[in-house]
């Protein structure tokens, strides 16, 4: 586990964020609802479902993201962030370039097959664009010292950094998923 200059990870971080509101307002946004909730060839989630997944762990951590830098603007901010070593594991294990094995979804986090497409996708922007606002505001945090619990283990919790990685790397790996749903659709058209 390495010590990153924050500057540098929080960079890193609304980089990706960026890209995943990109991809959704440029594609997902414009898609058909039929498009959107169509399976995947392989029997897999449609592209809403992978979204409402993710915003699924938005409605955990978002609020509790904010919480947690408002109640710590009294701390010092570190110019460094190290994860802890369960912090990593979960990052590695949800990177879609080094955890390559798939899991299950945890009960509450399993999307229905008939949902509102477009809500599902606005709401997904939304949550993009609060995730890049607290990226922002944690310029100013201790990312080593607030601390969140996990939302399959309350009793558990995380620095905010870790956090910040996890979710961001969950996103990746289901936009990545929608992303080949919806190439898989245009080939097939075609």
């Amino acid at each position: 586990m390495e010590t990153l200059p924050k500057e540098q990870l929080l960079n890193s971080l609304e980089h990706l964020v960026d890209g995943h509101l990109q991809q959704a307002i440029q594609h997902f946004q414009n898609m058909t609802a039929r498009d959107l909730l169509q399976p995947a060839p392989d029997g897999g989630w449609s592209i809403a479902q992978c979204l409402d997944h993710l915003n699924s762990y938005g409605h955990y951590y978002l609020p509790k993201i904010q919480q947690g830098i408002a109640k710590n603007v009294h701390l010092t901010p570190k110019d460094t962030f190290k994860s802890s070593w369960l912090g990593a594991y979960f990052i590695k294990m949800m990177d879609p370039e080094t955890g390559k094995k798939k899991y299950k979804a945890f009960k509450g986090h399993i999307p229905a097959p008939n949902l509102d497409a477009y809500a599902v996708v606005a709401e997904f922007i939304q949550q993009q664009e609060n995730l890049l606002i607290f990226l922002k505001e944690a310029r100013s945090a201790d990312l080593n010292a607030i601390r969140i619990p996990i939302s399959i283990a309350r009793f558990i919790t995380l620095k905010l950094g870790d956090v910040f990685q996890f979710i961001i790397a969950h996103d990746e790996r289901h936009i990545r998923q929608a992303m080949r749903n919806m190439a898989e659709k245009t080939s097939a058209r075609f």
